[in-house]
This record gives structure tokens, C-alpha cells and sequence, in this order.
């Protein structure tokens, strides 16, 4: 008798968290008893964690790893986001500058058509899913968020490419008075637009989500709002936020940090504990809100999903 094991991000598609029956108990958890007094409603509880009230309708991750999900508190003040500043506490009070009104989505290269695509549109295309995954940046810290998107998967079948186009690219919006950074020419910290690329096979993995929210509710501006790439075994430099424009070609695209600093930085950017950074190990990492440093897992502890997609490949070379 052959036994199928659900991957750990498996749902049924019944289970579906509405933004009028709000349920999420996690949320609750992390709220504590003490929000919850009498007399005070969840809108007020809510409002008090600095949690946006849930408008997005989705379906609900069973969280099968039981992973100890950070406060939106930590996720939402603590980020990298260059094209604001290299201070990851100071980005929550500068992305106010980003405005995601009437944000459009440009499809070109190697498909059927060029599209332009109205987000607000796009994702009603779709079936939104929570996604609780690790997140571990290659600086050497991490967290885990509740992500909710759409699988690219999904997007890429919509989109039509053609059967040539054996990578994906992605860039950033180019817009200076959005992004303060990018108006700095040659002071900038890097070249803009920001760009990441997938190979086809590891933009269709099941793992691989564009997200438009976190915590049941829209993407914040300051974790790349409306929508970011989420590939959860690679380094978060790979999940490249606020994206305008995506491209599907033949040869290998160069992301930004490959640009930047070729000796340390590679295409695939897959997390590794055995293949250090020329400057810090790897081998360990900071979960935000935890004071001891945790083993880092191969592939991110994703290794079941995503191990062969680099099979025979030698992962030292390969970075």
C-alpha cells in the first residue's frame, strides 16, 4: 500500500480564514490573556499589539512543524530594505513614502504576450494561502511569519511563458521619491532596481509563494508591500520585495548581490549550514525575540520539499 505524506504546508481547501469570521488563534496567543479583558473587543485587543484588524480571506496553514511564530511586532521592525536605509530599525518609519495605489505588475520576455497587470485585480485571480515558514536571513538572524500569498506556481501558469524561457527575474520599483536610496546616484548602496531570478524549476516548487500579506492582513510597506517573492529554503536577499516587473528568459539572470560582491554572493543564495560566508559562519543563527542562537537546518529545514532540485550539484561551488 503506497502511504502519501502531506508536505508541512498542506491545506484543505475548505479551511478558509474569512476577514468577517476571524479566528485565527494565534493571533490570540500572542495577544495573551491580559489584552483580552472584559469589556474589550478583539478590534481594541488587536489595535493595542499594534496588529491590523485581518481583511484578507485565505486559507489557514495547519502549521504541522508547530513553529513559534514572532510577533508582528518583531516582524514588522526589524527589516532589510536598502532602498530606504541600511538601518533595519529605522525602515518601519521611512517606508511611509512607499504608495502601492494603482500598483501595476509589467509581464515581459519569453511568454505569449507582454502584460500589465493591476494588482488589486490580480490577486482576486486566485486563491489566497497562509504560509508559516521559516525565514532566515544570510546576515544570520531569522524569524518565522505567517505569510499569505498565491503560489507562483499559479501565477506562472496564468501568465503563459514560453516553453524556452528557463528562468525567471524579478525587479523592484524604480521610483525615487518612493525610495529615497535609489536617489542617491552614485552615493546609493546599491544599483537599482533591485533584481533576483529563480531557475524554472525552483519558481514552480510548491514551497514558492508571492506574497501580499503576513498575519492576516495586506503587506506591510516596510516587508515589500503589496507583493514580494517568498522562497523560504534560500537566504532572504532572494525574496525580493515590491515587485514591478517580471521577466521570463533563457540565460541566468544577475541579481543585485551577485553584482555587488561576486566573491560573496551566488545565483542560488540556498542556505547552508555546511558553506560558511567569507566573513561569519553559517552554522548557527539569532531567532528574533530569543537570546540563545539556534542550529542553522540545511535547505532551511526544507530539505524534503527541495533537496532535489540540486541533486549531483556540487552545493560549495554552487552558492
Amino acid at each position: 500500500m503506497n502511504i502519501i505524506k502531506k508536505p508541512s504546508w498542506y491545506i484543505d481547501e475548505n479551511e478558509i480564514t474569512s476577514k468577517e469570521l476571524f479566528d485565527n488563534r494565534r493571533i490570540f496567543l500572542k495577544l495573551g490573556a491580559a489584552s483580552l479583558i472584559a469589556g474589550s473587543s478583539i478590534v481594541e485587543a488587536l489595535a493595542k499589539e499594534n496588529i491590523p484588524v485581518p481583511n484578507l480571506d485565505y486559507i489557514k496553514d495547519k502549521n504541522l512543524d508547530n513553529l513559534d511564530l514572532n510577533t508582528y511586532e518583531q516582524i514588522t521592525n526589524y527589516n532589510n530594505f536598502y532602498e530606504f536605509t541600511t538601518s533595519k530599525e529605522r525602515v518601519a518609519k521611512m517606508a511611509h513614502t512607499l504608495n502601492t495605489d494603482g500598483w501595476k505588475i509589467f509581464v515581459d520576455g519569453l511568454v505569449e504576450k507582454p502584460l500589465e497587470l493591476d494588482f488589486d485585480d490580480l490577486i482576486k485571480k486566485f486563491t489566497l494561502e497562509e504560509r508559516i515558514y521559516r525565514f532566515r536571513c544570510v546576515e544570520g538572524w531569522s524569524m518565522v511569519v505567517p505569510w499569505i500569498g498565491i503560489r507562483l506556481k499559479d501565477f506562472i501558469k496564468y501568465v503563459k511563458p514560453l516553453s524556452k524561457a528557463k528562468y525567471i527575474q524579478f525587479e523592484t520599483m524604480l521610483d525615487e521619491d518612493m525610495f529615497p536610496d535609489q536617489g542617491r546616484g552614485v552615493f546609493s548602496t546599491i544599483s537599482y532596481p533591485y533584481i533576483e531570478g529563480l531557475r524554472m524549476d525552483e519558481a514552480i516548487n510548491d514551497l514558492t509563494i508571492l506574497a501580499v500579506g503576513l498575519y492576516g492582513s495586506s503587506m506591510p510597506k516596510q516587508n515589500g508591500a503589496p507583493i514580494r517573492l517568498i522562497v523560504p529554503w534560500k537566504y532572504g536577499f532572494k525574496s525580493i520585495k515590491s515587485i514591478a516587473n517580471i521577466s521570463f528568459t533563457e540565460e541566468e539572470p544577475l541579481n543585485s548581490w551577485q553584482k555587488e560582491n561576486p566573491r560573496e554572493y551566488g545565483f542560488y543564495a540556498n542556505v547552508n549550514p555546511n558553506v560558511d560566508h567569507p566573513r561569519w559562519s553559517q552554522k548557527r543563527e539569532r531567532v528574533l525575540g530569543k537570546f540563545f542562537k539556534q542550529k542553522t537546518l540545511m535547505f532551511n529545514g526544507y530539505s524534503n520539499e527541495v533537496a532535489h532540485l540540486y541533486k549531483g550539484m556540487d552545493l560549495t561551488k554552487f552558492i
